[in-house]
């Protein structure tokens, strides 16, 4: 990618469905022009309004200076490829399918320049995996966005076996003009940082269900008001440094050989899925909703989001302190 100032980066994306939309309105609000693919008609035709949109509750919340018309007028959706071409970067959001993203990496590949970067919005799948077959591997790599893309800080920069590092920091950079606070996975690896964390913590909270230790309101109550307490303020390994690490590594040793191991997919997740729960998009999940309710929780969610994204702004990831560490 040329060095060029972050506003300066012309950025295509493909896809603009729930997450896509969001990044639009994310990468839009950094100042970036947006060329976007999108196969669906009513989509492409939709895209400004619903990207307005969640600009303007940006602006609403204070997150947001510019004004929402003026920067939706950098976003340009177009159902070809060829729009892409002149974009230093692109973002590919397609559904977690690894044959289809491999596509959709390839036909990116045919319309950009060699020096151009290729990010892949994936949550499980190996990024040297859709390396596979690209003429410049080196330039792919994942981007890992958190949902509502506009509003979250999270986001993963993962290095295939063959992606350059160069590439990876030029990503980081941008990710740090996104209002990002970005970590680099610097090896492949399947579900990456975050989801392999949760996705143990989700077969726990499984285990104890099932088991009939706890309810699905008693699990997630406490972890709400334990775990949800202390996380956005500090990461596991801050925590321990905070409350006194002796005692954890004593709790290992006793706890760790009775967590639950198992590989299959708990069988209450195969019940809920086979019911058709979707969670509060079709109000059916693991806890009853009217449609109503539901679309008080997806509002609540939202609004929860620009909160603790400002509380989590008092706190630097440094406190002022020293970042070095073991």
């Amino acid at each position: 990618m040329p060095r060029t100032t972050p506003e300066e980066v012309r950025v295509g994306l493909i896809g603009l469905g729930l997450m896509g939309t969001s990044i639009a309105a994310c990468l839009l609000s950094a100042g970036h022009p947006v060329s976007a693919v999108e196969r669906d008609a009513s989509r492409r035709k939709s895209a400004r309004r619903r990207v307005r949109a969640l600009l303007a509750a940006s602006r609403k919340e204070g997150l947001l200076k510019d004004d929402p018309s003026t920067l939706v007028r950098q976003l340009a959706a177009q159902e070809g490829y060829a729009s892409l071409e002149g974009c230093q970067l692109v973002i590919e959001s397609a559904t977690e399918n690894l044959q289809l993203k491999r596509g959709v990496i390839r036909d990116v590949e045919d319309v950009v320049s060699s020096r151009a970067i290729i990010g892949t919005n994936t949550s499980g799948l190996p990024v040297t995996d859709l390396q596979s077959g690209a003429r410049h591997p080196e330039r792919i790599l994942g981007i890992h966005w958190a949902e509502p893309a506009h509003i979250t800080r999270f986001m993963e920069v993962v290095c295939g076996e063959q992606t350059s590092l160069t590439c990876a920091r030029r990503v980081l950079s941008l990710a740090r003009h996104w209002g990002k606070e970005p970590s680099l996975l610097r090896r492949d690896l399947r579900g990456f940082i975050a989801n392999r964390i949760m996705y143990a913590m989700l077969r726990e909270a499984f285990y104890l269900v099932e088991s009939g230790y706890a309810t699905i309101e008693d699990v997630d109550r406490s972890l709400r008001n334990d775990m949800g307490y202390w996380i956005t303020f500090a990461g596991p390994f801050r925590f321990m440094d905070l409350t006194g690490i002796p005692a954890y590594a004593a709790v290992m040793q006793g706890l760790f050989p009775e967590l639950n191991c198992s590989v299959k997919v708990p069988g209450l997740m195969r019940k809920v899925v086979a019911s058709g729960a979707r969670g509060v998009s079709n109000a059916k999940g693991f806890y009853r909703y009217t449609p109503a309710a539901a679309l008080r929780w997806e509002k609540q969610f939202l609004k929860f989001s620009y909160e603790i994204r400002r509380l989590a702004r008092k706190y630097s990831e440094d406190a002022g302190g020293s970042n070095d560490y073991y």
